[in-house]
């Protein structure tokens, strides 16, 4: 399995990083995939190095991931490439997935359309179709939303979980289970 994280000017850092981190810990190859270049500064002024930058090659991944942040998301929004893109890894069934206020992304990309989602709450506003809801993630087939920047954490395991790496020895590794009162499964 292969995923990929977009990392737009203006994204949340700490989503972005955590998810990336997290899927290396699980040892599914995750990409950092620059929206238009190759080192990205994001919200909070934090520049990362990417992999490689945005081109036709998205085919190539099984999972698709939109951290979120404002001027992330317009910058994603604003980004042909990303949205053909997009329309054609959901024409192929595969994974998409977006955090926070990223799955504005996917609205205007046309990919909410009868989907039930969650996002951070004052994006749903000026999110036009789907069926919004206030659960921490949310998987609706190949779309898989989560609701905002503290819970990047149980939404990058639920998507290792989703492409088969299985996140309980990385939970249990990061001690997450003595984290934020949550307790352990089984």
């Amino acid at each position: 399995m292969k995923a990929a994280v977009i990392i737009a000017p203006g994204c949340e850092e700490g989503e972005a990083l955590t998810i990336v981190d997290i899927f290396r810990r699980a040892e599914i190859t995750c990409n950092m995939i620059g929206l238009n270049a190759e080192d990205i500064t994001g919200a909070h002024q934090i520049t990362m190095r990417c992999d490689h930058v945005l081109d036709e090659n998205l085919k190539d991944y099984d999972m698709v991931i939109l951290p979120g942040g404002y001027e992330g998301t317009d910058a994603m929004a604003a980004s042909e490439s990303l949205r053909t893109s997009l329309q054609e890894m959901n024409r192929a069934g595969k994974y998409i997935a977006a955090l926070c206020a990223a799955p504005e992304v996917l609205d205007q990309a046309g990919l909410l359309e009868g989907k039930t989602f969650t996002c951070y709450p004052t994006v749903a506003e000026q999110i036009r179709s789907g069926n919004r809801t206030d659960d921490v993630t949310v998987q609706d087939g190949n779309i898989i939303t989560g609701k905002g920047p503290a819970l990047a954490w149980a939404f990058a395991y639920r998507l290792v979980d989703i492409l088969g790496g299985g996140s309980e020895t990385v939970k249990k590794r990061m001690v997450y289970y003595n984290a934020f009162d949550v307790k352990e499964e089984g």
